[in-house]
């Protein structure tokens, strides 16, 4: 069986002019990076819409995933792929991988097997150099910050207490917690501090949710960094900073032209992780799929409680964008480790695993539904699935009334989600049907994280422990109460609690911190044990990457 790499490397790729001409784009409107991806101007969303009919957008999300997780950007492309087949104008937009997964677990986030974006190694490394931009810009800041403080200047920051800290994008445990300013009085003021990754950067937020340049200026000017001795809000626009930033920005705010293995067009843009930050794609780039085709079909994960309710109470709400469908991926696999299985046993048939399972999905669906949102499930067959498993995940759907489609696209592409975009063609919406949010913006943050709690999780209770308490009081008087809350959680669980698989039952959600992200224009709810900058597992996929006779092998 070939591998990812070998087959991407199977395909020519058709000239990045010809996939934008296919979108009604000339050469004018790209800034090519070589011949097989480029950057669109800006100025192509500020244009009346050619089409003449009326654009739609699928969602795509997943169950609680495995740690390799279900291939629900697999998913997407397969089924952009299959629209493609059906004669219909589509576009995907997707999020940009981070080299801290592709070195440590994944090797890779571009699709899988014929349902892949290509260059497929451009794209999982430095691609066009957008999360290297995030990352200077909002390492820029907090250099600045601390030659503030170095210097003593009129704002008088208080180095105890800055909320600014460093990122890179790279898995680094040992950055997580740090002291800077060492080695003398030259060397600046020591303090405590530390690394996110670049993911879960408050300016690669900004940057996926600004409409364009002005927006995102005026995001940086209000960021709050840190207090001064009286205990005053510091930002961004006091440092002087925000025209420096936005320099390194410009071209970063640009959407990233690719394709398919079959040609499809692709935008691939912005990083957020969703289980530490907003989890989707930018909104430019959602709106320029819009603008370009009939469909977009967009992706927010991790599972449809982290990413896909961030898209609806935060990114839909903030940039008035509502899907027409939304179609939730589930595999037997994840089924079976929902149900009890080990990681191990996962490719052996296990019928009964499977079935003790399916609560996980249900409560998905149910979930979808909160929205007011009709879901369609696509089960992303594996190889090693088994006729009976499927049907057991095809009973539950017909038992709860969800349509349901075997998608074969990893091994067969385009051709392989037929059956799911025939499903999607029959039941997006004709017309424009708001979704129903979780939340109202205007309610108390302690309501809103109980909405998120409650109906999303499960949970049956929500818990804060005394940090939480005064971040929240510091929330309050500040006046940050109206924005809305990215409940940052987990992946591996409905709850808080990695371990607890399935659809666990009278859990609470225990709050740890409440972190303000004024330009992102959101509250980060920090829960559980979640980390913001995750470490390298024992064996990372970075030992088998290498060059050899010039050529990029180990990304999978």
């Amino acid at each position: 069986m070939l591998s990812d790499v070998e087959i991407a490397r199977s395909v020519t790729p058709r000239p990045i002019v010809e996939i934008a001409a296919s979108l009604g784009l000339s050469t004018q409107d790209l800034a090519p990076f070589g011949h097989d991806k480029a950057k669109i101007s800006l100025d192509v969303l500020s244009r009346p819409r050619a089409r003449p009919r009326r654009a739609r957008m699928v969602l795509v999300s997943a169950i609680t995933p495995t740690p390799a997780g279900e291939g629900k950007t697999t998913t997407t492309i397969g089924l952009g792929q299959a629209l493609a087949r059906l004669g219909e104008s589509v576009c995907i937009a997707l999020r940009e991988p981070s080299l801290g997964p592709c070195m440590g677990i994944k090797g890779g986030a571009a699709g899988g097997g014929y349902s892949q974006v290509i260059p497929m190694e451009s794209i999982n490394l430095h691609f066009t150099g957008d999360f290297h931009a995030v990352t200077a810009a909002h390492n820029l800041l907090a250099a600045v910050l601390d030659n503030h403080i170095h210097y003593r200047s009129d704002l008088r920051i208080d180095p105890r207490r800055v909320a600014w800290r460093r990122v890179i994008d790279m898995n680094d445990r040992s950055l997580r917690d740090i002291i800077v300013g060492l080695g003398g009085v030259n060397q600046g003021v020591p303090r405590e501090t530390g690394f996110d990754i670049t993911a879960a950067s408050e300016v690669m937020a900004m940057l996926c949710l600004s409409e364009d340049l002005d927006d995102l200026r005026q995001r940086i000017d209000r960021t709050l960094v840190a207090f001064d001795e009286s205990g005053n809000p510091v930002t961004a626009k006091q440092l002087e900073v925000s025209g420096a930033m936005l320099a390194l920005l410009k071209d970063a705010l640009m959407p990233n032209l690719v394709q398919t293995l079959e040609g499809t067009p692709a935008l691939v843009h912005g990083g957020p992780f969703a289980n530490i930050a907003h989890g989707c794609n930018s909104v430019v780039a959602t709106k320029m799929a819009l603008k370009l085709a009939d469909w977009t079909v967009t992706e927010a994960g991790f599972g449809f409680d982290l990413g896909a309710e961030k898209f609806f109470d935060i990114k839909c709400q903030s940039a008035g964008l509502d899907p027409a469908a939304v179609v939730l991926v589930a595999t037997a696999r994840a089924l079976k480790m929902h149900g009890g299985a080990k990681k191990r046993e996962l490719d052996k048939p296990n019928v009964s695993a499977v079935e003790k399972g399916l609560p996980n999905l249900a409560k998905h669906i149910e979930n979808i539904r909160c929205f007011t949102e009709r879901p369609i499930v696509c089960v992303n067959r594996f190889f090693a699935d088994s006729d009976e498993e499927l049907a057991a995940i095809e009973a539950l759907c017909k038992k709860m009334n969800v349509p349901c489609a075997i998608s074969d696209h990893f091994a067969r592409g385009g051709e392989g989600a037929e059956p799911l975009a025939r499903l999607v063609l029959e039941h997006a919406e004709k017309e424009p049907s708001p979704f129903t949010p979780l939340y109202r913006w205007q309610e108390p943050v302690k309501q809103k994280i109980e909405s998120v709690a409650r109906k999303m999780y499960g949970a049956e209770a929500v818990v804060y422990t005394p940090t939480a308490k005064r971040a929240l009081k510091e929330v309050e008087r500040l006046g940050y109460e109206k924005l809305p809350v990215c409940i940052a959680k987990t992946q591996s669980s409905l709850s808080d609690n990695p371990k607890l698989r399935g659809r666990p039952t009278g859990f609470e959600i225990t709050v740890s911190d409440i972190v303000i992200n004024s330009g992102a224009g959101f509250l980060v709810v920090l829960t559980g044990d979640i980390l913001r900058m995750p470490g390298l597992p024992r064996s990372p996929q970075s030992a088998h990457i290498d060059v050899v006779d010039g050529r990029i092998t180990g990304l999978s």
